[in-house]
């Protein structure tokens, strides 16, 4: 009897395409926050009415353009949410791989309700606002969202510094876990400038898009 030997055929690996996937994901996490804040810089400096030492970059969202930063928030929370998940990947088994991109996920939906919700008026804005701002259903739940969402942000800073730490990036570690305690106290100071909740925000956002672009490309077990 005649065997008929064949050669095994390679089997083709997923895992560049895996990692691929990821790479574009997280695209989405670090490009977040710059294009955030650069749009609301951007309508801050042109919109009558507004002052950053008054009004808080949410209220963009009022006014006959307000839908531009309706837009930036959905936008930016679907750039965070798809961050988180490819975040997720690249640290999958690893420290951190589970709560870190979770907490970085909740952020996201942070900026979604912001979205859905609008901040009240108030200081002036928009242009012919009262000065006096009264709290409303829809603002309640605005600063709600953004209450928790940016102490999901901190305490994700936190975890992320564990994988940052574990692929010897020291450095990143400390200031991940010192940069937390810099946006909580732009908030805590928010009762007495605007433009100091505006600073921790701003800084909570940049760091975000720093780590996540440092933890895609260092790699692990250094």
């Amino acid at each position: 009897m005649t065997e008929m030997l064949t050669a095994p055929r390679p089997v083709l690996s997923d895992a560049p395409a895996s990692r691929s996937a990821a790479r574009r994901l997280v695209t989405g996490g670090v490009v977040a926050g710059p294009l955030f804040l650069a749009a609301g810089l951007a309508q801050g400096f042109t919109r009558d009415g507004f002052d950053f030492t008054r009004n808080a970059i949410s209220q963009l969202a009022l006014g006959e353009a307000g839908w531009v930063q309706t837009a930036g928030f959905v936008l930016t929370g679907a750039l965070l949410i798809a961050g988180a998940t490819g975040l997720r990947r690249v640290l999958r088994g690893g420290p951190g791989g589970t709560w870190g991109p979770a907490l970085v996920g909740v952020f996201g939906v942070s900026f979604w309700i912001a979205g859905a919700f609008p901040a009240d008026a108030g200081a002036g804005f928009p242009a012919g606002a009262p000065e006096a701002t009264v709290m409303s259903g829809h603002g309640a739940v605005h600063m709600f969202g953004g209450m928790v969402g940016y102490l999901a942000l901190c305490a994700a800073f936190v975890v992320l510094a564990r994988p940052l730490a574990a692929r010897g990036l020291r450095r990143w570690a400390v200031a991940s876990r010192i940069v937390p305690v810099v946006v909580l106290a732009g908030f805590m100071a928010s009762a007495a400038s605007v433009l100091a909740f505006t600073v921790g925000a701003g800084l909570g956002l940049l760091w975000l898009s720093a780590v996540t672009a440092r933890l895609a490309d260092a790699p692990a077990d250094r």
